[in-house]
């Protein structure tokens, strides 16, 4: 079940921070809980992804997108991810988490979060998300920019993060799967 109570309380904690601009970096703090953790007693891999929408939930509000997105009748999903984990997080541990957009193209915004135990990181990862309206499809990064007031043209990424979003261009789709 999506911990709805959670992301309650994260928005709560967040309604009185600071505007964020668009690459602005958000950072929050977390505890691993008992219902976080996989049978080998460290979080689990499915709840990383889940914790990881702590972070950027509140980026968003922060940075005004999540007003455009209302006032426009858009959703945001994620499109493509990557995850590396390093570290082992374990029951009780205290994480700050690091969220922040890197970039856009003409159909994604990129993101980056982070997780840091003691101050080393943990867990890296790297997401594009698109903005989505139910009758249009995926709405150009270009307009929900425009919408808020800045301009369309993205910093340039870092050649990792450009060299993994080719690679998902060239990545075929629906996938070749072998008869069963």
């Amino acid at each position: 079940m999506y911990p709805f109570l959670r992301l309650a309380k994260v928005v709560f904690q967040n309604r009185r921070a600071g505007p964020l601009p668009i690459l602005g970096t958000h950072v929050s703090h977390h505890i691993c809980w008992p219902w976080d953790i996989d049978p080998w007693m460290e979080l689990n891999n499915g709840r990383t992804l889940t914790l990881f929408d702590m972070g950027r939930i509140p980026l968003a509000l922060r940075t005004g997108i999540t007003k455009v997105l209302h006032e426009k009748g858009w959703g945001i999903a994620v499109a493509g991810a990557t995850i590396r984990y390093r570290r082992r997080i374990q029951m009780f541990d205290r994480l700050e988490m690091r969220t922040r957009c890197i970039g856009w193209d003409d159909r994604f915004i990129y993101m980056e979060q982070s997780l840091w135990k003691k101050g080393e990181c943990t867990t890296h990862f790297l997401m594009r998300g698109a903005v989505t309206a139910s009758r249009k499809g995926i709405i150009p990064p270009a307009e929900l920019l425009a919408a808020m007031g800045l301009p369309a043209e993205s910093p340039a990424f870092p050649e990792w993060v450009h060299t993994w979003a080719e690679a998902e261009r060239q990545r075929p789709w629906p996938p070749e799967m072998p008869a069963g």
